[in-house]
């Protein structure tokens, strides 16, 4: 919700100055011209040319993921604008993502094309630190409401991420890294194919000593409190796909993947009263005990056909998120008496079914619909285990089930403008909402520019935990519903060395679902509205030297009610990276993260100042088999909060060895 205007800190207004020379767009060396990923296929539900889509879409690619830290996305996330992340207290932790301003629970999460919303949660978000990040190939990011195009949840946009497929000869990677906070991360993966099938797969682990979730590097709170336990966490999992080509445009493909986290954390930090003092010999408070292991997974099989005029794709798909918390909290001191813990279990199960149909008019473009059918399951329970142990006991068992059709006609008019317009129904048991989308591009290819626009409404359907959950449900809740737009240019200039990307674009949410504190009750009570600027891009400032990329987001975020600004969003932030490569194989790259003042509490209240971090990172290519690379977090060591009170990294130095055959 927009908030009354604030000057710019010193530090954005610097960025600011470096983006308006050149926004940052992605390339595997700096003597080449920076290029755009060739395809996408989020933006309209089908393969096509970034270069043709009238969205704003951005890709992280399997080398870019690499490069940031492997025990957690927010790093790389952090390339995208319009795209904030916050941990609660480092790697492992709870991680929220928002696009746009809207909530976290706005934002629609895929993997291999299969929703994976938690469906227990509160909100219903994707919690991204259930992922194995060594398992992704390739993120991309559809930014603004697309409910048109995949349902519920879409309003602030789509983060679609997928893992390798196979394809080529058989290609075998380990890669193995170790540094700071007692941190060890290792994954191998396979791929290829031979003959008519394909294959791909991946195993890994991670794990971490950590720090304190709570207060680590927190002046106030290092000077209250003498010592802080380490929060640490441990992660393994792995995915695969088997792929076979029946021939005559007959594919048939089927994958897994699972991933388990257990990481400590402190659960009673933000409810233990401000005048606790330590107690006892290493043992302090608000630092407890407590322990979270959540795990995802899921298993798909996908048919496609290709048929003349019109290409079909059905698929089958289930998943299931689990999370398992073990409280502690102390009340007036470490002593047993005073101790209460207990058990909270959460347990989302989803399964469907989707088909997709792909009509080509040739000339007169092409259309895309489909259906789909799902039903999302959650249970939730409960055991105290002291001061008293008690029985466990089950607090919630729901279900309900989605009905969605769609339709996307996409039309070209000529070889310079792309049109598109769909819309969507969905059904979520006795409630239904209906959403629609259109784009259009106009191409100049003489200069290089692409103009582009789109426009839509997002809908998102109450959670199972907002309708039934005994005490604080309300099976009353509408959807929540959005409209949004978006406008924007893309250019290139000097033969592809230079490349940018600007997009302004507004939101307003209706009907947002809210806790009533007054009453324990969810409600549609709120509004609000967001509007800003995203700017990405890059420039070759020395070829075959050096190249600047960087991304900014100018977010404006209201609270329609209060006119306040919404929590956690901050007003400007953005990335600039200097990749460098001084010699065949090397590269090294200072990458600069730069946040402004934001609220941690709402009504603008618990400010967090701003902050700008530098990281380097490094690698060197022996050959084609080998490669070496480290990193360095926080090379000033700056003190900074995502979250009131919630540590982040100091100054942190990794390294590690990559082997391909």
């Amino acid at each position: 919700m927009l908030g009354h205007h604030r000057g710019a800190t010193p530090f954005v207004l610097s960025f600011v100055s470096l983006l308006a020379c050149a926004d940052s767009a992605r390339a595997q060396s700096a003597g080449a011209a920076v290029d755009l990923p060739d395809i996408v296929v989020t933006a309209d539900r089908r393969a096509e040319p970034i270069g043709r889509s009238a969205s704003a879409i951005s890709v992280l690619t399997r080398e870019e993921l690499q490069s940031f830290n492997p025990t957690s996305l927010v790093d790389a996330l952090r390339s995208v604008p319009g795209l904030d992340v916050s941990e609660t207290g480092g790697p492992g932790s709870t991680t929220a993502v928002r696009l746009r301003g809207a909530n976290s629970g706005q934002t629609l999460v895929l993997i291999d094309g299969i929703r994976v919303n938690d469906p227990v949660s509160a909100s219903g978000e994707f919690d991204f630190s259930t992922l194995l990040p060594t398992a992704i190939d390739r993120i991309e990011v559809l930014r603004g409401p697309q409910s048109a195009l995949y349902g519920s949840d879409a309003i602030g946009g789509v983060i679609n991420i997928t893992t390798r497929s196979g394809r080529g000869e058989p290609r075998f990677e380990s890669r193995t890294e170790a540094g700071a906070y007692g941190t060890v991360n290792t994954s191998t993966s396979a791929s290829g194919s031979i003959g008519p099938w394909s294959f791909a797969a991946n195993g890994g682990g991670q794990k971490s000593a950590g720090f304190s979730r709570y207060g680590y590097r927190v002046g106030q709170l290092e000077r209250k409190f003498p010592f802080f336990e380490p929060d640490g966490f441990n992660r393994y999992g792995g995915y695969g796909r088997l792929g076979y080509d029946a021939g005559e445009g007959v594919k048939l493909e089927m994958g897994m993947m699972s991933s388990r986290t257990s990481a400590e954390y402190d659960a009673a930090s933000s409810t233990l009263p401000r005048n606790v003092v330590a107690t006892g010999a290493g043992r302090i408070f608000p630092d407890t005990p407590a322990n979270a292991i959540r795990q995802l997974s899921q298993i798909w099989a996908r048919a496609t056909a290709e048929t003349g005029p019109v290409d079909h794709s059905f698929q089958v798909y289930a998943n299931q998120t689990d999370r398992d918390f073990r409280d502690v909290s102390y009340r007036t001191s470490t002593a047993l008496a005073t101790t209460t813990s207990g058990r909270t279990e959460f347990r989302g199960d989803r399964v469907g079914t989707e088909y997709q149909g792909d009509l080509k008019f040739d000339a007169f473009g092409s259309l895309t619909f489909g259906g789909r059918i799902e039903t999302e399951k959650a249970t939730t329970f409960s055991t105290p285990l002291l001061p008293t142990l008690r029985a466990r006991s089950r607090t919630l068992e729901a279900e309900q089930t989605t009905k969605s059709v769609f339709a996307l006609y996409q039309l070209p008019i000529g070889e310079r403008i792309i049109l598109s317009a769909g819309g969507r129904h969905d059904e979520v048991d006795a409630r239904s909402f209906d959403t629609w989308r259109a784009t259009g591009a106009f191409l100049i290819p003489e200069t290089g520019t692409k103009l582009r626009a789109s426009g839509g409404t997002g809908g998102k359907a109450p959670t199972l935990y907002q309708l039934f959950e005994p005490t604080f449900g309300n099976a009353a809740l509408s959807p929540e519903t959005s409209i949004g737009w978006d406008a924007g240019v893309d250019q290139t200039l000097f033969d592809g060395r230079v490349t940018l990307s600007a997009t302004v674009f507004g939101n307003r949410f209706n009907d947002l679902i809210e806790f009533n504190s007054a009453t324990s009750r969810y409600f549609n009570v709120a509004r609000a509205r967001t509007s800003g600027v995203e700017l990405e891009g890059g420039i070759v400032l020395w070829p075959e030297l050096l190249r600047m990329t960087g991304n900014y987001t100018y977010l404006d975020s209201e609270d329609e009610r209060t006119g306040l600004s919404l929590q956690r969003r901050p007003r400007h932030s953005g990335r600039i990276g200097f990749p460098i490569t001084p010699a065949p194989g090397l590269l090294i790259e200072p990458r600069i993260t730069m946040v402004s003042q934001r609220f941690s509490g709402n009504n603008e209240t618990l400010p967090l100042v701003p902050y700008a971090r530098l990281d380097i990172y490094a690698e060197y290519k022996i050959d084609n088999t080998w490669k070496v690379f480290g990193r360095v977090e926080n090379v000033t060591d700056t003190r900074y909060q995502e979250i009131l009170n919630y540590g982040t990294t100091g100054r942190a130095a990794y390294a590690g060895l990559s082997v391909t055959w």
